[in-house]
């Protein structure tokens, strides 16, 4: 064959079935947003973004509250979420100025996934009257969640004192994201109270939650579920999330589940064993 015939044959080969380059798949981007406060999520999640980008073939960005955890009105390098295929938030009562907020508003209404934690059902606490206020509701509009002290409902815990006992939902014993999920566990979180309202009709809650020791009469709670947000993004929502919570395989596993699940992709079956996450709780401010 002379030299004539290769170039051509690579040619079509090129426009059919594109470069080897282009052949290979590209690796899902996982955009990590933290500012909390209380729950150290500025640590526990980065070790969560390493063991993704080591063992799980993805890209992994932490983007931090600035200059610390304390700072409510900065969050660095948001435009990163032009590239993020997910948006994983931990965020508790933050004021962001309107130019951070519109990254994560246009990534919202592209329909992509978030996942959140804990205290992103209560993520920002712009004051009455702000322009930013609807943010407020975060937790709702995003999460299918209860939005939180400074949106238009209100929900509770049972005390920090309190810590919780978990279990599978029984109708949702076959979902994926359970793969290798213990059917029971205890985490340190002390239950957020937020039935009879949320989750959002449509929603499928996962996990269930039983107060330990509670401060006052207690009622069985969500704590995991997913669903669909208003701007048709796949939703993984945890109210779990206390930083001992992050040292239990089960929740672990959870965790690397549901990104998987967000994602599109296939739970891992394998399991690459459990993290070393040894994050201390700090108090809130």
């Amino acid at each position: 064959m002379n030299n004539f015939c290769i170039g051509l044959l690579l040619t079509l080969s090129t426009v059919l079935f594109g470069t080897p380059a282009a052949q290979k798949t590209k690796k899902p981007l996982v955009v990590f947003i933290c500012g909390d406060h209380e729950y150290s999520g500025e640590e526990t999640l980065p070790i969560i973004a390493a063991e993704l980008e080591k063992n799980y073939g993805m890209r992994a960005v932490v983007l931090k509250a600035s200059p610390d955890h304390n700072s409510e009105e900065n969050i660095p390098g948001l435009e990163i979420l032009k590239e993020a295929d997910l948006a994983v938030f931990y965020l508790r009562w933050r004021r962001l100025p309107a130019e951070q907020l519109a990254h994560i508003e246009t990534y919202l209404k592209s329909g992509k996934p978030v996942m959140g934690f804990r205290t992103t059902t209560h993520a920002f606490n712009f004051p009455k009257g702000h322009p930013n206020e609807k943010w407020n509701a975060f937790g709702e509009f995003a999460l299918n969640a209860p939005p939180g002290w400074g949106g238009k409902a209100k929900h509770t815990h049972y005390g920090h004192n309190s810590s919780t006992d978990v279990s599978i939902a029984p109708a949702a014993s076959n979902n994926p994201i359970l793969t290798g999920v213990a059917e029971d566990f205890h985490v340190r979180s002390w239950l957020y109270h937020v039935v009879p309202d949320y989750p959002t009709k449509g929603s499928t809650t996962l996990l269930t939650g039983k107060a330990v020791n509670p401060e006052r009469a207690a009622v069985e709670n969500p704590v995991a579920w997913t669903g669909t947000n208003t701007f048709g993004g796949k939703v993984f929502m945890t109210t779990l999330g206390h930083p001992e919570d992050f040292r239990i395989e089960a929740f672990q596993r959870l965790v690397i589940n549901a990104i998987h699940d967000e994602l599109g992709l296939k739970v891992p079956k394998k399991w690459k064993g459990k993290m070393d996450i040894q994050v201390p709780y700090r108090v809130a401010k």
